[in-house]
């Protein structure tokens, strides 16, 4: 989980890096059942020994709001509602879901603290969400009562793996809390960071829902149909997806020669294959003179039987663009260091205009994946493993003000997904997960791995695959970040990585070097184009509750022998930063 742990480490180049070096300059200057209950477990403290099971779809026992976390509001419950001083959350629970109605006309609320008292078994094992992609952090751990477990969570008792969360599409930004007393979710009602103003309107803020474990099923498919309670109708492509990103090789260097050498390597070892794979284009080609024309580019890219596809940031803005268009510097707090890259205000109707123009634009040359990046960044001036409780800087607003961060988050996924079409996939990178899915067919769930250094790809690599494998095909198809083939990386190491990405039933993509793809490599890779073409052989972690990089992987019921993986080098975990 993403346990607002110290910030991950940085082994190489990541975008973040790329782009310090270059700004840097200028800085200086599956089918399961809901298991509910026919009558509440009541509103007190659970019964120790009767059940590791919480029941929080039902009223709260404490609710308190905030306008600004150093201004509380303690509200006094009123039947199915809780209220004060013109604020009021509704509850109303069906035995399987929860839906949380906010209403606040006199008052800019920016956190609610929902508590349901209970006591909690003390063997559990718990795993938690993050809030955007993963930083090698997931992991089941005990129980840690200041860990913020975004979105969701999931406990297990060494029998019985039960799920708790809020449906995928909620309008406010939440996480959750677990300790020894009971089970606390928080919500962020931020507009930027500062209070928003609802004004008459009631916000369906969440939907809180659960779901109660057998003995036996195992926690990995637990989680998995607890992932399908979340989200009900994830939009998934029709076909398996794998191909080649430029990345992890050119870092931003790229170009048309490269782009059809690419193309030309990955037709050729995937010419068995009736599923078509992707060629897509990384970061650097929007402002390179070596990309002549981009349209004719994708044309060419299709007649060589591959699939187009391109990357894009949406809310970065020129450095001359017009200042009343952009997000106040202010949402970077006391880091000004980061104000460099202007961001356009998705709030203002004149800069979405501009943003979805770069969708327009794309889509028209013919790209039939667009990979778009950055935009919680851009929008809220902090990486996933800096949110912690706090997931932007306090004093600042967006254009409009009347909508909640997650909101206009859903709202800028949902203008994507209009001007791209229905036929174009996308691909979200710095997204949010749990507001992406069902509108974007895939998703890039963990950190940057590498093309420099091994220790990226095992720790953000294999992590990001292992505990998010339960969001594949039940939020959209997981992308756990590509295979970055070069001489830097051992071969063996990487060889493993491919072939584990290829049999999860994942997005595959790979970043071959022309100087590192040698015979060896290409009959590997066409071996794993093979596979992740048929869809994968369907593996799971054995051994994910003992190590957060898991190296024993299998099928579940399928009476194989499990296939051992050895993610560490000769000389083990590096444990420095490069």
């Amino acid at each position: 989980m993403g346990d607002d742990s110290n910030a991950a480490s940085e082994f190489g180049v990541t975008r973040r890096s790329f782009l310090g070096r270059t700004l840097g300059a200028a800085v200086a200057g599956a089918a399961y059942t809901v298991s509910t209950q026919a009558e509440p477990r009541g509103s007190g403290q659970e019964k120790r020994g009767a059940s590791s099971f919480v029941n929080v779809v039902r009223i709260p026992d404490r609710v308190t709001a905030y306008a600004g976390i150093g201004n509380r509001v303690d509200l006094r419950r009123a039947q199915t509602a809780w209220q004060a001083s013109g604020i009021e959350v509704d509850f109303k629970s069906d035995g399987r879901q929860m839906p949380i109605r906010v209403s606040a006309p006199g008052a800019e609320v920016t956190h609610l603290h929902l508590r349901w008292q209970a006591e909690i078994a003390p063997n559990l094992r718990c795993m938690g969400d993050h809030w955007e992609r993963s930083y090698g952090d997931l992991s089941w751990r005990g129980i840690v009562p200041e860990r913020v477990m975004p979105w969701y969570f999931a406990t297990y008792d060494g029998a019985k793996c039960h799920g708790y969360g809020v449906k995928t599409g909620p309008r406010v930004l939440c996480f959750w809390q677990l300790d020894p007393e009971g089970v606390s979710l928080w919500l962020n009602l931020c507009n930027g960071g500062d209070g928003v103003q609802l004004g008459s309107r009631q916000l369906l803020a969440a939907t809180v829902v659960s779901r109660e474990g057998s003995a036996g099923e195992g926690a990995l498919p637990a989680v998995r149909a607890f992932c399908s309670v979340m989200c009900e109708k994830p939009r998934l492509p029709r076909e398996p997806i794998y191909g080649s990103n430029d990345w992890y090789y050119a870092y931003g260097k790229n170009s048309e020669a490269q782009t059809l050498r690419d193309a030309d390597l990955v037709a050729e070892l995937s010419s068995a294959n009736a599923v078509r794979p992707f060629v897509v284009i990384d970061m650097g080609w929007e402002n390179s003179t070596a990309f002549r024309d981009m349209g004719v580019l994708a044309a060419e890219m299709r007649r060589r039987k591959v699939r187009p596809g391109i990357w894009i940031r949406p809310l970065l803005a020129p450095s001359k663009a017009d200042r009343g268009l952009l997000i106040a510097d202010a949402r970077f707090g006391k880091l000004k260091e980061r104000a460099a890259e202007p961001a356009y205000d998705p709030t203002h109707p004149g800069a979405l205009e501009l943003v979805m123009a770069k969708v327009r634009q794309v889509v028209k040359w013919g790209y039939e994946l667009v990979k778009h990046d950055f935009s919680t960044y851009d929008l809220l001036g902090k990486w996933g493993f800096e949110m912690g409780a706090e997931p932007t800087f306090p004093g600042w607003s967006l254009h409009d003000r009347s909508r909640t961060n997650a909101e206009v988050m859903l709202d800028l996924y949902g203008a994507i997904r209009r001007e791209a079409g229905e036929q174009t996939l996308l691909l979200g990178c710095n997204t949010v997960g749990h507001l992406g899915a069902g509108i974007f067919e895939l998703q890039r769930t963990g950190d940057d791995t590498s093309g420099e250094h091994w220790e990226r790809t095992r720790k953000m690599g294999v992590n990001t695959l292992a505990f998010r494998l339960a969001q594949n095909g039940t939020f959209f198809v997981q992308d756990a970040d590509c295979v970055g083939i070069t001489k830097a990386i051992p071969w063996d190491l990487n060889r493993q990585w491919l072939d584990v990405l290829a049999r999860s039933g994942t997005a595959l993509f790979i970043s071959p070097s022309p100087d590192a793809t040698g015979a060896e490599q290409r009959k590997a890779i066409a071996e794993a184009f093979g596979i992740a073409a048929a869809g994968g052989t369907k593996v799971v972690p054995e051994d994910w509750m003992e190590t957060t990089t898991p190296e024993r992987w299998g099928r579940v019921g399928a009476g194989d022998a499990e296939k051992r993986y050895r993610w560490c080098a000769p000389g083990g975990a590096f444990p420095f930063a490069s």
